[in-house]
Formats: structure tokens, C-alpha cells, sequence
């Protein structure tokens, strides 16, 4: 009983010790809880939709030129827009925080690299992100290509070893990415890194398009299969 009384009057002083401090605190909560639901109603989501309408039909035109072989005219039309379609740069630039914004920096870098445009293609990629793991890897790629192209090789190899990794359950896409990143590391001449890279292409994915070239590869370097 003793026990019962004490811990009621403790909890009686802390209320009358603390609680301006709760109720303050309280009613923080659930103001902030009120303008974040405001902002995601009201401001984010109709922020994402419009994003989403505006990408959706460059997207189009970005996977058609895909297909069909880049053009000046066509990525300048992707990249600035035209009378139909709004550019990736603005969307970008407007919507970044949005997936519509992200995947428009993607298809900025795409653009930016085909069009030669080197340090561009790496401002856009560089700032990419998507939880597709199979497209970051692509990006990577991408920014592997742009940095070789800038003879920034430390950067491009990196790139192209994160190419691999980011996406290792995937046979073929880690395949593809170690053994890209063995070519040029034999390329530029990190010799031990490319004979570590063909053997992991041949041992881990031993099933993989790349292996028999690892294989042809490493034998030119000397390496015993």
C-alpha cells in the first residue's frame, strides 16, 4: 500500500513539475503532423501527378529513339522540349524530387552522353537514384562510360564496378558489369584488378554470356584456367 502511495505521488509531482512541457510538446506533434498531412495532400501529391503527366510522354519518345538510333534533333527535343512534349532538364530541374523528376535526370544523362556531352551526362547521373536495381545499374554504366570518355579513369572504373554490384543477384547485369569493368581495368592497365574480375565473372556466373570471354581473356593474360 505504502508502495501504491508513493508511486502516486511521484507521478502527481512529475505532472506538476512537467506538464506545461507535455502539453507543449503534444500539441507540437500534432500541429507538425497536421501541416506534414496538409503538404502531402496538398502540395506533394498533385506535385508528383503533374510530373508524372509531363514525363509520361518524353519517356515515349526517349525509349522510340532507343529503338530507333539517337538523333541531334531528337535528343535536343528530349532534352529542351518542343511543341508537344516538355524537356527533361525542366522537369528535372522542377520536379527533382519526384520519381517523375529522377527518371528525368536519367534520361538527361542517356542523352547528355550520346550527345557527347560528357560532364553534363555525369551531372545528371551522378545525382541518380532508383530502387530498380536493374536501371541503376545502367546508370552506373552510363557514368562509367562518361568518365572514361573524360579520361577520368579512377571514377569510370569505380562506376563500372558499381554497375555490377548494385545488382549481383542478377546474373546477366553482374556479368556484364564485372566484366566491363575487368576490360578497362585491363585497358588502363590495372592488370590484377582485371585478372580478379575475369575470375569472378567466370567462377560466380559461370552460366553467363561473359564467362567464356573471361575465360579467353584471362588466358591472354597468362592466367591458367
Amino acid at each position: 500500500m505504502m508502495e501504491e502511495t508513493q508511486i502516486v505521488e511521484k507521478a502527481k509531482d512529475f505532472w506538476a513539475r512537467f506538464s506545461n512541457q507535455v502539453i507543449y510538446i503534444g500539441s507540437a506533434i500534432i500541429v507538425l503532423g497536421g501541416l506534414w498531412l496538409g503538404y502531402t495532400n496538398f502540395i506533394l501529391a498533385p506535385k508528383i501527378a503533374k510530373a508524372d503527366d509531363l514525363i509520361f510522354p518524353v519517356e515515349g519518345l526517349f525509349d522510340k529513339m532507343s529503338q530507333t538510333g539517337f538523333s541531334k534533333d531528337s535528343i535536343n527535343i528530349v532534352l529542351n522540349g518542343g511543341t508537344d512534349v516538355t524537356g527533361v532538364l525542366k522537369i528535372a530541374s522542377t520536379y527533382g524530387n519526384t520519381p517523375a523528376g529522377n527518371r528525368a535526370k536519367y534520361i538527361a544523362g542517356a542523352c547528355y552522353l550520346h550527345n557527347g556531352d560528357y560532364a553534363n551526362a555525369v551531372k545528371e547521373l551522378k545525382d541518380f537514384s532508383t530502387n530498380a536495381t536493374q536501371v541503376q545499374s545502367a546508370a552506373y554504366s552510363m557514368l562509367g562510360d562518361a568518365y572514361a570518355e573524360m579520361n577520368n579513369n579512377d571514377d569510370a572504373f569505380t562506376s563500372y564496378k558499381k554497375s555490377a554490384t548494385v545488382n549481383e543477384k542478377d546474373e546477366f547485369s553482374a556479368s556484364e558489369g564485372f566484366f566491363k569493368a575487368a576490360l578497362f581495368a585491363e585497358t588502363i592497365g590495372k592488370t590484377s584488378d582485371a585478372i580478379e574480375l575475369f575470375q569472378k565473372v567466370k567462377n560466380d556466373y559461370p552460366n553467363s554470356t561473359h564467362s567464356k570471354d573471361a575465360d579467353k581473356y584471362l588466358a591472354q593474360l597468362g592466367v591458367l584456367n
